[in-house]
């Protein structure tokens, strides 16, 4: 096997700048964990301007080991913790993006001001403007952010180190268990994660969010608050893929509203 067959090169030449290196501390920040017990990620072989190369990753069958092993150790990652909501990886302070649109990472007072002004709303006017979601559908998912900015959903964790995309697709299943690649990382709520993996399926939901549960010592009703830590994707979604996803988004903030 060849030094290149042992990596695996993504490279785009019209990236923005900094959007490799954004990625690459965010994997590092969040591999910090692992030595903890935390959720294996995908190592950084190399990074420039345009381009990353990582280790090649061998996908498997899952388990239901596997699965289980996946929840307590992003439960783990989680407890690593950061510095503010909002707060960017270490070593990065530039620009961050959730896929290829671009999303802040300013550290805010509390999580609810966080996730409205910076993961619900931005997403929401950029729906709006393209006209994949229409002013009535706006002001129902704005009334949730009000909600939002004025703590109603706050509680007393401290900020989690989260993945900040963790849909199915960057959850890697290999021989030796489940790996994490393409994270847009931030100090965020843990929920948020769990909510992202519960929206998109994964396999093995079931014993991911029940070792998640019992290793995190989520509150009693958690559940209930599922659809609100699944605004920012649906938000996402909705200025990026189009007016399907305008229906969910909506559905989910009349919940709150």
């Amino acid at each position: 096997m060849t030094h290149l067959d042992r990596r695996h090169r993504k490279t785009r030449h019209d990236a923005p700048a900094g959007f490799f290196e954004a990625e690459a501390a965010g994997l590092r920040w969040l591999g910090e964990a692992e030595a903890h017990g935390g959720a294996r990620v995908v190592r950084v072989l190399d990074v420039g301007p345009h381009h990353i190369d990582l280790e090649r990753l061998h996908p498997s069958h899952p388990t239901a080991a596997h699965a289980e092993a996946l929840g307590l150790a992003l439960a783990r990652t989680h407890a690593a913790g950061a510095p503010a909501f909002g707060a960017p990886p270490q070593g990065w302070s530039g620009d961050a993006w959730i896929g290829r649109q671009p999303q802040s990472n300013d550290p805010s007072r509390t999580w609810g001001v966080f996730y409205a002004e910076q993961r619900v709303r931005p997403f929401v006017r950029r729906a709006l403007d393209r006209g994949h979601l229409d002013a009535a559908g706006a002001r129902v998912v704005d009334r949730v952010c009000d909600r939002l900015v004025a703590g109603d959903f706050d509680d007393d964790r401290p900020p989690a180190r989260v993945h900040g995309d963790l849909w199915a697709g960057n959850v890697v299943f290999t021989t030796d268990g489940a790996v994490l690649i393409d994270p847009a990382a931030h100090g965020g709520h843990g929920l948020t994660d769990v909510a992202m993996l519960e929206l998109f399926g994964c396999s093995g939901l079931d014993r991911i969010t029940a070792a998640y549960d019992e290793a995190a010592g989520l509150e009693r009703g958690w559940r209930d608050l599922v659809p609100l830590h699944q605004l920012h994707p649906l938000a996402v979604h909705a200025a990026s893929h189009g007016p399907s996803y305008a229906g969910p988004l909506v559905d989910a903030a009349r919940a709150f509203a």
